[in-house]
């Protein structure tokens, strides 16, 4: 609120209280009871939209519950990585989960690298492909590239994160095993994560096929407490 604002309020409170009502005049304590309540009517119709904004801000960058404490770890970050992106926190949530379980030094047989298992062409000649922020820049703008692609349908995306986004105008018979699973998972991980339930299915069921050894590897990595 600008202090121009609350000095027409003052004013008009003023000027108001200290002049003539039609056959009486307003006792000093009169004045000063109006003159405050018209800067609180002014005060609270201001004010309220703008809490409102933020508290609905906040919300919205909330993570979800049902990820593993390792992904848990990195929740702080995710949210700011999510912002500067533009992605949504708990689908940067998602890829994490299932490319890492929160592993900065994850590696896989591919040579994919990181958070989330970024391939070495996509890193700038003298990056650090482990660094979680360089990591999650690269990462992340592949993912917002797929979801683009995918025309804002997260499943798709995820299966372009995967297999190339060239595979999102494919047939998903033709999408390798590797690439329908994953978009199953995530898919389901982020769905649940997304209405606000407090467990997944799908992740317990991801947690069951693979997900548990790479997950334990994390726990280990971070040094999180059993």
């Amino acid at each position: 609120m600008s202090s121009r604002h609350l000095s027409s309020s003052s004013q008009a409170a003023v000027s108001f209280g200290s002049g003539y009502l039609p056959g009486f005049l307003l006792p000093p304590l009169a004045v000063i009871v109006i003159g405050v309540a018209l800067m609180l009517v002014s005060l609270g119709t201001t004010l309220t939209p703008v809490s409102a904004e933020i508290q609905s801000s906040d919300q919205a960058n909330l993570l979800s519950p049902v990820f593993t404490p390792e992904v848990q770890y990195w929740a702080g970050r995710i949210r700011t990585w999510a912002v500067e992106s533009g992605l949504d926190p708990n689908l940067v949530a998602t890829v994490m989960q299932i490319e890492s379980c929160g592993d900065p030094r994850a590696l896989s047989r591919a040579g994919a690298i990181g958070l989330f298992q970024v391939m070495p062409y996509h890193f700038a000649a003298g990056e650090d492909p482990y660094s979680p922020d360089t990591n999650a820049l690269r990462g992340l703008d592949y993912l917002k590239r797929s979801l683009q692609a995918a025309v804002g349908d997260p499943r798709l995306a995820l299966a372009g994160y995967n297999g190339g986004i060239s595979v999102i105008g494919l047939s998903e018979s033709n999408w390798t095993a590797q690439t329908q699973h994953y978009a199953y998972w995530g898919n389901g991980i982020y769905k649940e994560a997304s209405s606000g339930a407090g467990q997944s299915p799908h992740l317990q069921e991801w947690l069951s096929a693979n997900g548990v050894s790479l997950c334990r590897q994390a726990h280990d990595r971070l040094g999180i407490s059993p």
